[in-house]
């Protein structure tokens, strides 16, 4: 079961302070693959994770999550997939950021902010973009063979 977080929790793990581990590489995943990028903040007390999923077939279907303890997603960018639909009914277009919301977890979804993202059609660059939305300050290194 999902740890519950009051909205003033959830916000301030969202805007703390993440760190990759000294020197971290990783292989941004090809077409079908997954990727978790473990994170700490400053004082090590919270671990985070970035997840990269690109199970789906379709190329540039891509989901971005920035999680903490465990599996409570504090945000998530949705690329090339359905529009969303809110718990109020309110329907938005995809891209998307689905931020946590305290009674709905991750279940609301956002127009992206602007000038956030600067290549939704470059994926490590959406990466790298996202992690910088996530706060993570010292961020691995995102190696890639052709996005394939």
């Amino acid at each position: 079961m999902a740890e519950y977080l009051s909205q003033s929790e959830a916000d301030a793990l969202l805007e703390m302070e993440k760190y990759a581990e000294a020197g971290a590489a990783y292989r941004f995943p090809a077409k079908g693959e997954r990727l978790s990028i473990p994170l700490l903040s400053a004082d090590e007390k919270e671990n985070f994770h970035v997840d990269v999923n690109r199970r789906s077939v379709a190329l540039y279907k891509c989901t971005f999550n920035g999680r903490t303890r465990g599996n409570v997603i504090l945000a998530r960018l949705d690329l090339n997939g359905s529009p969303h639909r809110n718990p109020d009914g309110e329907e938005i277009d995809c891209p998307h950021l689905h931020l946590y919301r305290e009674g709905y977890g991750d279940k609301w979804a956002y127009s992206l902010p602007d000038g956030v993202f600067s290549d939704l059609a470059n994926l490590k660059a959406v990466c790298q973009d996202f992690l910088t939305y996530f706060k993570v300050v010292s961020q691995p290194q995102i190696t890639s063979d052709l996005l394939t």
